[in-house]
């Protein structure tokens, strides 16, 4: 429908909200970013990177866009872990283009990845549902 998308990251059991991620619709026609948090105490657990590899699979594969891009600071390694891992390419870091939450100035890398980068593997196999809980494929 081409709406920004926020979701809640849970634990194993599901029974605690540990994070939350969003596709957001901010970069334009048929490009989204991806942005995820998890808390302190979930770090180096795989949420994330799962959390990213389904949307990337959403947005390619069901709602066909060209671009996805992750951005962060240059400073917050185990963000840049993700895009690395994933296939994205470190396309630019722009100097002083966003404020952090005390509203300093900081620089901003952009990871993007294309639909023709976009390979189909076994790591990519999850199943999405529609409002009505019907699977999409």
């Amino acid at each position: 429908l081409g709406l920004d998308y926020t979701f809640g990251i849970f634990n194993k059991d599901e029974n605690k909200l540990i994070g939350s991620s969003g596709l957001h619709t901010r970069l334009g026609e048929n490009a989204r970013e991806i942005g995820y948090w998890i808390n302190a105490n979930y770090l180096k657990q795989g949420y994330a990177t799962e959390t990213v590899k389904a949307l990337i699979k959403v947005g390619f594969e069901i709602e066909q866009l060209d671009r996805i891009e992750i951005r962060c600071a240059p400073n917050n390694i185990a963000s840049q872990g993700i895009p690395k891992k994933l296939g994205f390419y470190h396309e630019a870091t722009l100097k002083n283009r966003t404020t952090d939450t005390e509203g300093e100035l900081r620089d901003e890398m952009i990871w993007s990845m294309f639909k023709e980068d976009y390979v189909k593997e076994d790591s990519f196999a999850f199943k999405a549902f529609n409002s009505t809980n019907e699977e999409i494929k």
